[in-house]
């Protein structure tokens, strides 16, 4: 069983869901041996320098963002904005955060999707050939068939930077590259997508033997193989997905590196004032929208996600007398999220 926590990418239903359900370790990251691909002329494909971008991510211990309050009466709950990706080399003091969940009642977590295909680690392993299958093009094809010109021209010169020479990812559907490619962007950059704060505050309440809720939306993939067959042989509308990646690592990394430094000097300003872009959105609509995952029970997620959440911060608020959450930063500073609807009925949130 395998959760996924909402406002991250979500590479969930189908594939990829099925995969880290079932089987043992991350598949997504066993490919092929590295080959030679046909190298392609950056002359008319415009990106972003980002050789110097490491320089500038920040190292060293930070104490992160203050904390936003929701009161009701005297009770409170405290909730940590989180960031994805954060400096790969900083070191979070969180010493403050962990003296606030000794102090409370319940930890409440970001709502999650859960994956469970219910399959023991052999069985598990036999899906690999329908797992892998379901990874590639339908009918065979590579990302030059199936994106335009211009869009495979602007991955090459990227894959070469990030990805190095690798001809099997050229199988791969555009959403999986964009997964790929995403993360290793990240990581050259000097970020991680490690998420240091939830290990940090589970392993607090742990420690403290805090009650901790993540309120979810459980799906049991009740045929995973045939799910993963079915999947293999559907063409899904990834190419918004694939493109929205491409302009976010293209334009946008030095802004996340801002976001990032910003996160860890408790700059809230700055992370308000940065451009938030998500290409995340794109991609999970494109799994989302496709049969099987209609048919697998992923519809309306994000909305059923968000309702979940502000039922159980509710609950939390009505019973403890202090209880802290950890919702995504990007989440709480825009408009029409978490903390207008909690406005609406009518409680207080105090800013840091």
């Amino acid at each position: 069983m395998r959760r996924f926590v909402a406002g991250a990418f979500l590479p969930i239903t189908l594939a990829s869901a099925m995969l880290v359900a079932a089987l043992p370790g991350n598949a997504f990251a066993q490919t092929a041996p590295a080959e030679n691909v046909v190298p392609v002329d950056p002359s008319n494909v415009q990106t972003s320098s980002p050789h110097d971008l490491e320089a500038i991510v920040i190292s060293g211990r930070y104490p992160g963002p203050g904390l936003w309050k929701i009161r009701k009466g005297d009770h409170v709950l405290w909730i940590l904005g989180s960031q994805s990706p954060l400096p790969k080399r900083m070191d979070w003091d969180s010493a403050n955060v962990e003296r606030i969940i000794a102090g409370s009642q319940e930890v409440l977590m970001p709502p999650a999707v859960e994956m469970d295909a219910d399959v023991g680690f052999f069985r598990g392993l036999t899906l690999l050939p329908s797992l892998f299958k379901a990874l590639k093009n339908p009918d065979g094809k590579t990302l030059s068939d199936v994106l335009p010109a211009a869009q495979y021209a602007r991955w090459q010169v990227l894959k070469q930077r990030y990805i190095g020479s690798n001809r099997s990812i050229e199988e791969w559907r555009p959403i999986f590259a964009a997964v790929e490619l995403y993360d290793k962007a990240i990581a050259h950059s000097g970020m991680t997508d490690k998420d240091m704060v939830s290990d940090v505050v589970r392993r607090t309440a742990r420690k403290h033997r805090i009650h901790v809720v993540t309120p979810k939306i459980a799906i049991k993939i009740k045929e995973p193989k045939s799910a993963l067959k079915a999947f293999a042989n559907e063409t899904i509308d990834d190419q918004e997905c694939f493109r929205k990646t491409l302009d976010r690592i293209e334009s946008d990394l030095g802004t996340m590196i801002q976001r990032a430094n910003a996160w860890a000097e408790g700059d809230i300003d700055t992370l308000r004032a940065l451009p938030y872009s998500n290409q995340f959105n794109a991609c999970f609509a494109a799994l989302s929208s496709s049969a099987v995952a209609r048919k697998e029970g992923m519809l309306d997620v994000e909305k059923r996600l968000t309702t979940l959440w502000l039922d159980a911060a509710e609950a939390a608020l009505a019973k403890n007398a202090s209880s802290f959450a950890v919702l995504p930063a990007s989440q709480l500073l825009q408009a029409g999220g978490y903390f207008e609807a909690m406005t609406a009925k009518g409680y207080v949130i105090e800013e840091p």
